[in-house]
């Protein structure tokens, strides 16, 4: 790669290199195994003493060349596809903390995010301690104790749509010594670059935008690799791993231990992969990402000033309006668009709102969210519904919030598609 290169450039160049006479459009790879000469290749392989594919539970040619897609456009060191964005959170979580271990979390993040974290985490015996994104650093400290291992929280929250405030998050990550995950699914890379804001690791569910055609799940896990985990808190990371002959991660592997350790240790155990044909689906929507940013943006802006000024609306939000909160943020980490999702409330309260969704033509309700197609949800009762009230709340989830991704279509034909499902009222 270029490093030179431009974002636009990395997304249609990166991953796969092709060699003289090579397809120039990366293959799929549809293979659980590879053929060797000798047993000691094979043997080296296991013990990772040589890189290559032994079989796809851990590395796949294709999913390899997504994965060094994902982390060029992140301006990442290494990345591991894995079958979801719940997976790549969790893994992102299991690999630094064990039982006994917490960590902290932003209060407003998607209903999964919260589920996994508060429910399942807890049955392992790991715990979390949620706070508001808004809140002071001195009051976001007093969550932190002694066995406090990471600081996780959403670049746009899903479907808050607050901005993070970077500056003060990093701060307080490297303030306690842990390394501060940032799930990038919304802005993706081409909007926001966590990396570059004091983030150490990005996780996406390429389900969304990566993907961007609503055809494949999968998730990615980006290590930035620039944390220390020889800072003492991290013994998984400097002490023997007995299940590969004691091999030290951050001693063998210095440049990207957390990758290494996340696929050799859980991919291996929970076989929780990317499939290869998602990989190279996701690639393929990769190759447009910059340009249908660009477009959802553009068109979620104009439907949110259209939904703003609609008589039987109550209230828009979206970070890209001068009016909204979070619009410095935005301005200062996302300066190229707010992304492509929206919520707004309609007056009359959830009642009112479900006429609306059902009468939509145009948009569809859809469990989904950022692909090229308008899709509306109502998160209180569909995305969120497994979350008390006080969680909805502390997620910013109220009653009657309806959730758009706005598509790539014509902005008119959308505009008049909400204009007609309003007036149904």
């Amino acid at each position: 790669m270029n490093e030179a290169w431009k974002i636009e450039t990395r997304a249609v160049q990166c991953g796969y290199e092709p060699g003289n006479g090579d397809p120039r459009v990366m293959p799929i790879t549809q293979s659980t195994t590879y053929k060797y000469d000798s047993a000691q290749e094979v043997a080296d392989l296991f013990d990772l003493k040589a890189p290559g594919f032994f079989y796809s539970r851990l590395a796949n040619p294709t999913v390899e060349a997504f994965e060094k897609k994902i982390a060029a456009l992140e301006g990442g060191v290494a990345a591991v596809g894995t079958s979801s964005g719940q997976t790549a959170n969790a893994l992102a979580i299991l690999n630094i903390c064990t039982c006994g271990d917490h960590f902290v979390a932003v209060s407003s993040l998607y209903g999964g995010s919260v589920s996994l974290f508060t429910n399942t985490m807890k049955k392992m015996g790991i715990s979390v301690s949620y706070v508001n994104p808004d809140a002071t650093a001195e009051e976001i400290t007093k969550a932190f104790r002694p066995n406090t291992k990471a600081l996780f929280a959403e670049a746009l929250a899903n479907p808050a749509l607050i901005v993070l405030d970077f500056d003060k998050f990093s701060q307080i990550a490297k303030k306690f010594e842990v390394p501060f995950i940032v799930d990038n699914t919304f802005p993706s890379p081409v909007l926001c670059r966590p990396l570059e804001l004091g983030a150490d690791i990005v996780t996406h569910s390429a389900t969304k935008f990566l993907d961007g055609h609503a055809t494949s799940v999968g998730g990615v896990i980006v290590e930035g690799g620039k944390f220390n985990w020889k800072n003492g808190k991290f013994k998984e990371f400097t002490e023997p791993d007995e299940s590969y002959h004691g091999i030290v991660y951050s001693e063998a592997f210095p440049a990207c231990p957390f990758s290494v350790k996340a696929r050799v240790q859980w991919l291996r155990d929970f076989g929780c992969i990317m499939a290869p044909m998602n990989a190279w689906l996701t690639n393929l929507g990769l190759e447009t990402l910059h340009i249908r940013l660009e477009r959802h943006s553009s068109n979620a802006l104009a439907l949110a000033k259209f939904l703003k000024n609609h008589p039987k609306v109550a209230w828009v939000n979206y970070p890209g309006l001068k009016e909204s909160q979070y619009y410095e943020l935005a301005q200062k980490y996302m300066p190229k668009g707010a992304g492509g999702v929206l919520t707004f409330g309609v007056k009359g309260g959830r009642k009112e709102g479900e006429t609306v969704m059902n009468n939509l033509k145009l948009a569809a309700i859809v469990v989904h969210v950022c692909d090229v197609r308008t899709g509306v949800l109502h998160p209180a009762s569909m995305t969120h519904r497994q979350l008390n009230e006080a969680e909805q709340a502390a997620a910013g989830v109220t009653p009657d919030l309806v959730r758009v991704s706005v598509g790539i279509e014509n902005i008119d034909d959308i505009c008049q598609d909400f204009d007609q499902a309003l007036n149904s009222i």
